[in-house]
């Protein structure tokens, strides 16, 4: 199916202390994002970058200035998409840290109720009373459904973009104490890499679109460090693991089948930590697939 495709980059670090996220953007369109996506003949717009401060820069040290900096951020970041998601023209949100997505998913929840489909090592579910780092990309999901600070919550909007149950975790394998006992209490759908182990990536892919096919559209948030090292070593926070290569590609064609998909974030790649572009090379590649790219 063509389509009309917006890219955004956002090239924020604020979320996290480790630098480098910030030229994640300029990565995935070095690895030729745009071309890849019109050899699929859809219609791609580069809308630029959102401008995102720096750590070094004055009024950004503490963790209230972070908090407020990431929200201006995001609120950028709404106001930019909105028009493009209500029009139901497809967006790809180039990050970044893992908070651009409080800001993304604002604006893809803004037409009405979306389903997310969180690909990730992390549950990014902490607020700051339970982070043992106090790193913003560690919150984004529980901002999403009101929980934590105000001036992450109320972006676009004040108040919740998402219940609990229109969201599924799928990668998980690294969760701080008290942020896994939230995520069980949470309602939130979580599938861990034990799960594909024994169940295999086919099988939770259906179950996940199944889980949400009530909601008329979803938004897929794929956080890089959801494979494994090997696969994806351009990442701040890897861990061991992880998806494989071939199970990733097929989580993103079935997603992609499903017709329900409309926006995207792709965050933390890490060129400083990168072996020649390989983690930003396979976002691109993924993005193809969950947009059309197929074998036959």
């Amino acid at each position: 199916m063509q389509r009309t495709i917006h890219i955004l980059g956002i090239p924020m670090d604020l979320g996290q202390c480790r630098r480098g996220v910030d030229t994640g953007p300029s990565a995935a369109r070095y690895a030729h994002l745009q071309a890849r996506l019109e050899r699929l003949g859809h219609a791609v717009h580069d809308e630029g970058n959102v401008p995102a401060p720096n750590p070094e820069e004055h009024g950004v040290g503490s963790a209230t200035q972070r908090q407020s900096a990431v929200a201006a951020v995001c609120q950028a970041i709404y106001d930019t998409a909105r028009p493009w998601l209500e029009a139901g023209e497809f967006t790809i949100f180039l990050g970044g840290d893992h908070s651009i997505s409080i800001g993304s998913i604002a604006a893809a929840a803004r037409p009405g109720p979306v389903g997310v489909i969180w690909v990730d090592a992390h549950g990014d579910f902490n607020t700051p009373a339970t982070s043992p780092s106090g790193n913003i990309h560690g919150m984004p999901v529980a901002a999403l459904i009101g929980e934590g600070p105000q001036a992450l919550v109320n972006v676009g909007a004040p108040g919740a973009k998402l219940k609990s149950s229109e969201i599924v975790q799928i990668g998980v394998r690294d969760l701080d104490a008290a942020e896994r006992e939230r995520l069980i209490r949470s309602g939130i759908h979580v599938f861990t890499m034990r799960h594909v182990d024994e169940l295999g990536m086919a099988v939770i892919a259906r179950q996940a679109l199944d889980h949400l096919r009530h909601l008329p559209r979803l938004h897929v948030s794929l956080d890089m460090d959801s494979l494994d090292p090997a696969e994806a070593p351009g990442v701040g926070t890897p861990v061991p693991g992880g998806l494989t290569y071939r199970e990733a590609h097929l989580l993103m064609e079935i997603l992609g089948d499903s017709g329900q998909v409309a926006s995207l974030d792709i965050v933390e790649i890490n060129p400083i930590l990168d072996d020649m572009n390989k983690t930003a090379e396979l976002a691109v590649e993924l993005a193809a697939s969950l947009l059309g790219q197929r074998i036959l």
